[in-house]
């Protein structure tokens, strides 16, 4: 994929993400996605941070929207080379204080195949 395409494809993430339209995300995903997160890890220790496959990510995610009905991502940063992208932004609740996150995507065929989270 070329830059611009990985870009693209990281601001439809985006626009998905801060429209919590679930369907749309979860379009932007293979059927097999990896998706690890630090917050994965806490919420669910058991999972060790990594969730595997759409319906896993449905299930975060969802549960995510109706718990932060806020949530929105300030997107600052786009990094992208070869099939990943580095995404840097800004993750806004209302009452919490503002998070400063870093996200891979790895896109194969012009879907995400693995998404990683960083974060303190």
């Amino acid at each position: 994929m070329t830059n611009n395409e990985l870009n693209r494809t990281a601001l439809e993430w985006f626009e998905a993400f801060n429209q919590h339209d679930l369907e749309k995300l979860l379009r932007l995903y293979h059927e097999e996605a990896e998706h690890y997160s630090p917050k994965l890890k806490v919420k669910y220790p058991e999972t060790l941070g990594l969730i595997k496959g759409k319906e896993a990510l449905r299930n975060w995610w969802q549960e995510a929207f109706e718990r932060l009905p806020s949530l929105q991502y300030k997107m600052l940063h786009l990094i992208s080379h070869e099939n990943r992208v580095f995404m840097d932004y800004i993750r806004q609740v209302d009452n919490e204080e503002d998070l400063r996150v870093g996200e891979t995507l790895e896109i194969n065929d012009g879907l995400i195949v693995a998404s990683r989270v960083y974060h303190s």
